[in-house]
């Protein structure tokens, strides 16, 4: 049997204010980082010990993972940072409120792209300043590559071969991995992992901060989910 962790990153200041970031760089709130605190001391209370660690390259996860490390006292541990562990690009509505969304695009166009599994948010024009191929830490990978916005769809078709090339290797040699990342690739994740459907996913909601235990079976399928508890001493 093996454990994997899922986390979401603690609350960010987007996500207090309630505005759209996506790969908006933006840094936890003070309930973020007791958020993170919180979830390093719960499993370290709880027995969990890891071997490697993925994030993305976002600041609210980066620091998340950085946070709930030191308060596991494994502050050294090795840590791999990729954009294909971003959240879901929000294109044209990063950083703006929802109701500033739907003034300028419509309705239609913002609750299709929270809804549907296959619609992506309003583009960015690529002069636009937030997108990645013009900023700095991404002047490595081929534009072609980074998104203007993303589907749900172009999320998950984005993570899965980190996943499958990257992440599921070193499980297989029985590393013990933790994953910091975002609400929609988190929930990429989940879908494959449990096969759930697109209605099973437009449902699914991830807690900020609260560590999700799987556990797998040899062949990585899970066997049971939930999240670590004090009273779950593993």
């Amino acid at each position: 049997m093996t454990q994997l962790v899922l986390l979401r990153h603690g609350e960010s200041i987007s996500n207090r204010d309630g505005h759209f970031t996506g790969w908006n760089d933006v840094e936890l709130s003070a309930r973020g980082e007791l958020e993170a605190e919180c979830a390093g001391r719960l499993l370290k209370e709880t027995g969990f010990r890891f071997d490697m660690c993925f994030t993305s390259e976002l600041k609210r996860a980066t620091d998340t993972l950085r946070i709930v490390l030191s308060a596991m006292g494994l502050a050294e541990l090795t840590i791999r940072r990729s954009w294909r562990l971003n959240e879901r690009h929000y294109g044209a509505l990063e950083g703006i409120d929802p109701l500033s969304a739907i003034r300028k695009f419509g309705v239609r166009p913002i609750l299709d792209s929270q809804l549907r599994f296959d619609s992506p948010p309003p583009p960015l024009d690529p002069c636009d300043a937030r997108f990645p191929g013009n900023q700095l830490r991404y002047s490595s990978i081929d534009k072609n590559e980074l998104p203007l916005a993303e589907s749900m769809q172009q999320a998950l078709l984005r993570v899965l071969p980190y996943w499958r090339e990257i992440i599921v290797p070193e499980i297989r040699h029985g590393k013990r991995v933790l994953i910091v990342a975002h609400k929609h690739i988190l929930r990429a994740l989940i879908m494959h992992l449990d096969r759930l459907s697109i209605a099973q996913l437009i449902k699914l909601s991830i807690a900020n901060g609260r560590p999700l235990v799987y556990e797998l079976d040899d062949n990585l399928n899970p066997v049971r989910h939930y999240y670590a508890d004090r009273r779950d001493r593993l």
